[in-house]
């Protein structure tokens, strides 16, 4: 039901003796190194939990390393036995750009049968050298099933030739960025069993006007039996200009006349 990752953390590290452990700037987000998800106390069955946050006060070692070791546990209330749990392990940074602050991130999946309910998603984190603990929770609520969109993200594109990167929404000229996206809980043909879904994307400049006169739109009539719950797409964006933008992305379930929409924030700079 929850497939969970607790994964490595960003490289921001200065050399020095460790203060006070502590865990800062703690949000919900959009993706590994997307904007704030201010919205996120209803998660639909599909969607992922990204909690991103910074830690300070880890002990530098003479060789710039840092050492330290981060867990995770996800619980619903009423039950006893928590859904999900990863015991602390072994992470290492380098002190690469100086500073003082490890950007570091955990999310969980939520499974397309999950029950409705409220969860709780802990992380723990630990100096290996000082041995001292600090911890944070975040409560989220999971809902019934019904037409959303979900698993927001952007992405470094790749033209298919390996990994996709995760990306922040801030990009230069020139570059190609995928927006991924989910649709989920849109009804099924009776007779074919099959979806009748139609997706719109539309860009909106600073001044909210569209940038285009038509949206980028497509209908997914076919899909195969993996895809029957949840229909997973990809969108390239291209950054030929600069300015603030935002992406907005409406699903439409032809068969029930229902419809889902949301927004992301994408800004583009110039290089000098």
């Amino acid at each position: 039901m929850w497939a969970t990752l607790a994964l490595t953390t960003a490289l921001n590290l200065a050399p020095a003796q460790a203060g006070a452990l502590d865990l800062k700037n703690v949000r919900v987000t959009y993706g590994v190194l997307g904007q704030e998800r201010k919205e996120a106390k209803e998660v639909l069955p599909g969607d992922i939990f990204n909690v991103a946050f910074d830690i300070e006060g880890l002990r530098v070692g003479d060789d710039g390393k840092v050492l330290y070791r981060m867990g995770m546990e996800l619980t619903k209330t009423g039950k006893k036995e928590p859904e999900f749990r990863q015991e602390p392990r072994d992470l290492e940074a380098d002190n690469t750009l100086g500073g003082s602050r490890v950007p570091a991130f955990a999310r969980t999946t939520v499974g397309l049968d999950t029950p409705p309910g409220e969860y709780t998603l802990k992380v723990t984190i630990i100096d290996r050298a000082t041995k001292q603990t600090k911890e944070l929770s975040r409560t989220f609520n999971v809902v019934s099933p019904r037409l959303g969109l979900v698993q927001l993200s952007l992405f470094s594109y790749n033209d298919g030739r390996g990994t996709a990167l995760p990306a922040p929404p801030l990009g230069v000229p020139g570059q190609t960025l995928l927006l991924h996206f989910a649709a989920v809980g849109f009804d099924l043909d009776k007779k074919k069993e099959q979806p009748n879904v139609l997706t719109e994307v539309t860009i909106l400049d600073e001044a909210g006007k569209p940038v285009l006169s038509k949206p980028f739109s497509g209908t997914t009539t076919e899909v195969g039996a993996q895809f029957k719950k949840i229909l997973p797409m990809d969108f390239p964006i291209q950054l030929n200009r600069s300015g603030k933008f935002k992406v907005q992305i409406k699903v439409t379930d032809k068969l029930t006349n229902k419809n889902a929409e949301t927004a992301l924030d994408l800004t583009v700079v110039e290089q000098k």
